[in-house]
């Protein structure tokens, strides 16, 4: 089997990956049509109404993710997903009957945004941890790019058939068919060989252990700066289901079609960084950097961009930095941290990650009200910018990193670290010949 694709060979692992896909597709459907319901059906194209429900979307993140990582560290993972899956599929069936029903309002929105924010933010940390339980410690980045790889996958199809199934039948039967979808997780986890599963340890009982997580990200650098660069960018940038509403409604004065089909084309790039990250040993913080310098340079490109098809066609380089970025944030830290912590860690990095939405939501969505939908994308890009800039500066300060760009021969960029690691690896650390000779096979896959 080929090295992208090794996880599938772990039964447990193929069912996980095709249910999510059959459920990233329902997702990826409810997001666009919950979106084109606010702007098109419940208000007259209110940005900050859609940033409104994104943001309560997201909000629970802020306050229930710890308590979420740490039940991941303590609880069956398994059964804590079957719990958070059926809810969910609960709340998209009943916000498909409200609208169906022809009785939905604006406030039902926010009401149901908000509780699929609370199952969310227990869900995300179990989710993220449990992928660990399902294929051995050596094909965990595998494990974790082939997880992207299906959400991206989904993102292809689901936009695109929301778009199309919105203009023929409505809104509501998208919300319908996003709930039926949960169903093919809930059957996977049920059916999931336990013998084969690889159980991580699990925290015991005590006082502190919130704190307890806290203090180990602190001591640790590399994890602070990745969650200081994907905070920023979280806040700012990865606003696409905003931006790209408000581009196609007000910009371009496209329908429900060309909005689904934008996220389709921006999945391009996305599932293209997925495989990437799935063929990808060791990420390191530097691509977290390098990644996000990227994105800041592609969405500057993106919002200047004049038509429809060249607009869509500049999605693609912005799906691919942000999912590379992504994906290495994600890797990085979860191969890094030790397995009894993980779930508290995630947590953690989830309320960056998720919890900075409801902070950047409604204001980009009044910066796109009051200035335009192009200055909505660009603010994303100018705080990508800066962030990756100044952590790149700052690691080279502290880290004691080199970096050289040779022009001649195969060019390539080689980043050295001059004494050691960045702070923080654990049990993990290197010695300086073993960093020697990580630096010398970089330096030969690069040429």
């Amino acid at each position: 089997m080929s090295a992208t694709f090794s996880s599938l060979k772990y039964f447990n692992y193929r069912l996980w990956f095709a249910s999510a896909l059959v459920a990233n597709i329902g997702t990826w459907m409810q997001r666009v049509a919950q979106d084109w319901l606010v702007l098109t059906d419940l208000t007259d194209n209110s940005g900050v109404s859609v940033g409104i429900v994104t943001a309560l979307q997201f909000a629970p993140v802020l306050l229930l993710s710890a308590w979420a990582g740490l039940l991941a560290d303590r609880l069956p993972r398994r059964k804590l997903l079957i719990g958070t899956q059926s809810a969910m599929g609960v709340l998209a069936l009943g916000l498909g009957a409200l609208v169906l029903s022809g009785h939905v309002e604006l406030w039902h929105v926010y009401v149901f945004a908000g509780l699929l924010g609370c199952v969310s933010a227990i869900d995300a940390p179990v989710r993220q941890t449990f992928v660990a339980e399902m294929v051995p410690s050596d094909r965990l980045s595998n494990a974790v790019g082939l997880n992207s790889a299906s959400f991206n996958a989904a993102r292809l199809i689901g936009p695109g058939a929301a778009g199309l199934l919105i203009a023929l039948v409505g809104t509501g039967w998208i919300f319908v068919i996003n709930g039926v979808t949960f169903a093919a997780t809930i059957v996977a986890l049920t059916r999931m060989r336990s013998r084969e599963l690889h159980a991580m340890p699990s925290a015991s009982r005590s006082k502190g252990q919130i704190r307890e997580g806290i203090r180990y990200v602190r001591g640790r650098t590399d994890i602070v700066v990745i969650m200081v660069v994907v905070g920023v960018v979280s806040t700012f940038g990865l606003n696409f289901q905003l931006t790209s509403a408000m581009m196609a409604r007000v910009e371009f004065d496209k329908g429900p079609s060309e909005y689904g089909i934008l996220g389709s084309v921006l999945a391009i790039g996305s599932l293209t960084g997925a495989l990437l990250a799935a063929r990808r040993e060791r990420p390191r913080v530097r691509l977290v950097i390098g990644s996000a310098f990227g994105f800041a340079v592609a969405t500057g490109v993106m919002a200047l961009m004049p038509t429809y098809p060249s607009f869509a066609i500049a999605c693609i380089p912005v799906g691919l930095a942000s999912l590379t970025m992504m994906t290495a944030a994600n890797t990085t830290i979860q191969m890094s941290t030790d397995p009894a912590m993980r779930g508290r860690v995630m947590s953690l990095y989830m309320i960056v990650f998720l919890g900075a939405t409801p902070i950047g939501s409604p204001i980009v969505g009044w910066i796109a009200e009051e200035w335009g939908p192009r200055w909505a994308i660009g603010i994303g890009s100018i705080s990508a910018l800066l962030v990756s800039v100044g952590a790149a500066l700052w690691a080279m300060r502290s880290w004691h990193l080199q970096v050289r760009y040779r022009f001649l021969q195969r060019p390539h960029l080689l980043v050295r670290y001059l004494e050691a690691e960045p702070p923080g690896r654990g049990a993990r650390d290197r010695t300086r010949s073993e960093l020697e000779r990580e630096e010398a096979e970089d330096a030969a896959s690069a040429a």
